[in-house]
């Protein structure tokens, strides 16, 4: 068992005498490597365990999984053992859509939650998915797709062979994301910070405040400067305001309010 929590956990411990569990959800067509920087950051009483999906980076052989229920319920019952700790959840784009869903599966089984759940760039759950499906279109418009998002290098985009390795595990994460059907339970207890990029058009601060409503507890929107992959060129910042809030209590203590390069806008 533990070599299999392994592949799905980088970095876990079992044993680890961690106080905080920090797992780290990546985007789609992304691997545990988005998050290597992370480990560096967090002091040693964070353990901090990105994720890990089948079908890319040391699972690169596994076929990727195609719905959100599917990869959830590997997840929920791999992470078992690990949630002996407090931990937390980080997701950006489907990871954090991953990340919520393993939140309330995690409840129900366990009945547990995590001390703070972060979503990045995504749109509230309960919102309607209006965009195009990307998954279905040929492979000449897929990739032009992914152009327009920012998100694939060109030289990657330009290359036949790697891209015939990539298109199957892009093409099974667009599924993930364009078949995902929310259903309405109750929210979660724990504080939930949302975070997205100022220059990100299909994501706007209307659809990012839209998370207030899967939580009891308190929530917070943070803006940073970037399209939807600010998580690179903002990592640092994004690292300093998760760490914060593990460790500093808000001047002024609001149950909803929106902080933007700094400042605060009060909802």
């Amino acid at each position: 068992m533990t070599s299999k929590l392994h592949s799905w956990f980088l970095n876990a411990n079992v044993n680890s005498r961690a106080n905080l569990r920090l797992f780290c959800f990546p985007y789609a067509g992304g691997g545990a490597s988005v998050f290597r920087e992370w480990s560096r950051f967090f002091p040693k009483d964070v353990e901090v365990c990105p994720v890990q999906l089948p079908g890319r980076e040391s699972r690169g052989l596994e076929s990727p999984m195609t719905s959100l229920s599917q990869i959830v319920q590997a997840i929920v019952l791999e992470m078992g053992p690990l949630l002996q700790t407090p931990f937390v959840f980080f997701g950006h784009s489907m990871g954090a859509l991953i990340a919520y869903e393993t939140a309330r599966q995690i409840s129900r089984k366990y009945g547990k939650q995590p001390v703070h759940l972060f979503v990045s760039g995504r749109s509230g759950p309960g919102l309607p998915y209006t965009k195009k499906k990307l998954h279905q279109l040929p492979d000449d418009e897929f990739k032009m797709a992914l152009k327009r998002m920012n998100g694939t290098p060109e030289a990657v985009l330009q290359h036949d062979e790697l891209m015939q390795l990539l298109m199957p595990r892009l093409r099974a994460d667009f599924e993930v994301c364009e078949t995902y059907s929310y259903i309405d339970d109750q929210p979660l207890r724990c504080p939930i910070s949302a975070f997205g990029g100022n220059a990100d058009y299909d994501v706007s601060v209307a659809s990012l405040a839209a998370w207030n409503e899967q939580t009891s507890s308190e929530f917070f929107l943070h803006m940073f400067d970037g399209d939807h992959f600010f998580l690179h060129n903002q990592q640092e910042n994004i690292m300093q305001t998760v760490y914060d809030s593990f460790h500093k209590v808000p001047a002024k203590p609001t149950p909803k309010q929106v902080v933007h390069t700094g400042n605060v806008i009060w909802l």
